[in-house]
């Protein structure tokens, strides 16, 4: 790889699977609230950012560690489950699945910044300023951002599909919404 390349563009990002050989080095301007006029970079000096696949695959491996047993439990209980059908069975079970997530998702966050399928992932969160887990208000703002707006009927799921998709074309750091809400982001575990 050439040395000679440009530096990368203030769009682009940082993480290990990037091909730009800058993509370890911090980045002056970048700031996910908007241009930052003095200071350094928060993000300087942290582990790359989590791969958006790395992230995508550690959700479904929650969900489905949070969904399966939900399901089946409340199935036992109030009888059969259809998602479609807006009927109060339906209403119960996706209100105590969200519900689960929610603590699950703070417990995990709030411990060591990571749930079962980041550490599976290998990736973690971490407060934004300092890198470090985000322990207390910032890991349950987070999971409350992430998984209770699901409760409001039909908007709900508009909003969480805007906020998970959000990383997609958030630039510098990838965040989703609830990441922005927390002043979090999604890093490698890997040192």
């Amino acid at each position: 790889m050439s040395t000679d390349q440009p530096p990368p563009g203030p769009d682009a990002p940082r993480d290990r699977d990037s091909s730009d050989p800058s993509a370890g080095h911090p980045r002056a301007n970048g700031s996910p609230y908007g241009e930052r006029t003095a200071g350094t970079d928060p993000y300087a000096g942290m582990p790359p950012l989590g791969h958006l696949g790395r992230r995508l695959i550690a959700r479904i491996i929650d969900a489905l560690l949070i969904g399966i047993p939900v399901g089946l439990v409340m199935s036992a209980v109030v009888g059969g489950y259809d998602p479609v059908d807006g009927n109060v069975r339906s209403t119960t079970v996706t209100l105590v699945y969200v519900l689960v997530y929610f603590l699950y998702e703070g417990l995990m966050l709030t411990r060591d910044g990571q749930t079962v399928g980041k550490k599976a992932m290998r990736i973690r969160v971490a407060i934004l300023a300092n890198g470090q887990p985000p322990v207390g208000q910032a890991g349950w703002v987070r999971a409350a951002v992430y998984a209770l707006p699901e409760i409001v009927p039909c908007c709900g799921f508009l909003f969480w599909l805007i906020n998970v998709l959000w990383c997609t074309w958030d630039r510098p750091y990838r965040q989703c919404l609830h990441d922005k809400a927390a002043k979090t982001v999604v890093v490698s575990a890997v040192p």
